[in-house]
């Protein structure tokens, strides 16, 4: 007798007696109506609800993506975390939350790339589909990437956060917000400068958000691995996924040649995002996990390069 062939040796009540015994009960009468045209909109109400509401919507909506990197594998899925929101005025009770996710899966079986244009045409369908004068839509997700160890050329996938916002006014247009939290290594310049030898390092979480200009082609530029050169070009070392014994000693001793405070990593970055032609507004927060406190160090700094100009 095979093993997995167990008969049960008690008789059960029925699947339907067993429902009942724990509580399921017969329906009860249908009196209200059944069809969508003859049911109560009640969002759709038009009084003085006494208040604008800023942002109403979804969130910690799931659902996988497709995203182009200039950076391998250049063509990759990944689940993303949506947001959806729209402004309305106190004349309106609410909005139709089904829509979003209306939305969202027409695009997605319609096989949709994440990039700004795309969101851009998102976000303005959506203000139609909402029948308001505005919609924002925030995604975040993981970004992969290869990196390959210093020496012995070995590679594996690196991974950042990334996070999209962009918002649609009728009479505004479009403003367009990115975002990415990537990993480094960070060595202490104090305390290499008062040991007689070695000096602690930690991983560093550099988190920049960045106003994109009207004008970003994201043909020309891939903003994620921008912004991720700004991170990592800056630090004590970049993090890898394969070390072998001489990768270990290049990136050791390149930690050691290179100390940052975290006040350090948020200038430099800063230099790097106030160089790009197409950032015109950052914010910049870098957090070190101390190996010898238990708090962290944190450091941020934002600067805004339109109020140089006065187009803010």
């Amino acid at each position: 007798m095979n093993k997995m062939d167990i008969k049960p040796q008690r008789k059960l009540p029925s699947k339907e007696e067993r429902h009942k015994l724990f509580g399921s009960v017969a329906p009860g009468p249908r009196t209200k109506p059944v069809t969508k045209e003859k049911m109560a909109d009640l969002q759709n109400s038009k009084k003085d609800f006494l208040f604008d509401i800023d942002a109403v919507g979804i969130s910690n909506v799931k659902n996988p993506i497709n995203i182009i990197s200039s950076l391998k594998p250049v063509n990759q899925t990944t689940i993303a975390n949506f947001r959806f929101t729209s402004k309305i005025d106190r004349g309106s009770k609410g909005t139709n939350m089904s829509r979003f996710t209306e939305q969202l899966d027409a695009y997605y079986n319609n096989g949709y790339i994440i990039d700004i244009k795309t969101l851009k045409e998102f976000t303005k369908d959506l203000t139609e589909r909402l029948n308001q004068h505005n919609a924002e839509m925030e995604i975040t997700f993981p970004w992969f990437f290869e990196r390959s160890a210093p020496s012995s050329g070995m590679a594996g996938l690196n991974h950042a956060d990334a996070g999209m916002k962009v918002s649609y006014d009728i009479n505004k247009g479009h403003k367009v917000e990115v975002s990415l939290s990537g990993t480094i290594t960070t060595l202490c310049p104090c305390s290499k400068e008062i040991s007689e030898y070695s000096a602690h390092n930690q991983r560093g979480i550099v988190s920049m958000s960045v106003v994109l200009s009207e004008n970003f082609d994201e043909t020309e530029t891939d903003w994620k691995a921008a912004l991720l050169e700004a991170a990592e070009s800056n630090a004590s070392a970049r993090i890898h996924p394969v070390l072998k014994r001489p990768d270990e000693k290049m990136v050791t001793e390149q930690a050691f040649e290179n100390p940052r405070f975290v006040e350090d990593i948020v200038r430099l970055v800063a230099a790097d995002l106030y160089e790009m032609p197409f950032v015109e507004k950052f914010s910049i927060s870098c957090t070190n996990e101390e190996s010898i406190h238990l708090h962290d160090a944190v450091a941020s700094l934002s600067y805004d390069k339109r109020k140089e100009t006065g187009n803010h």
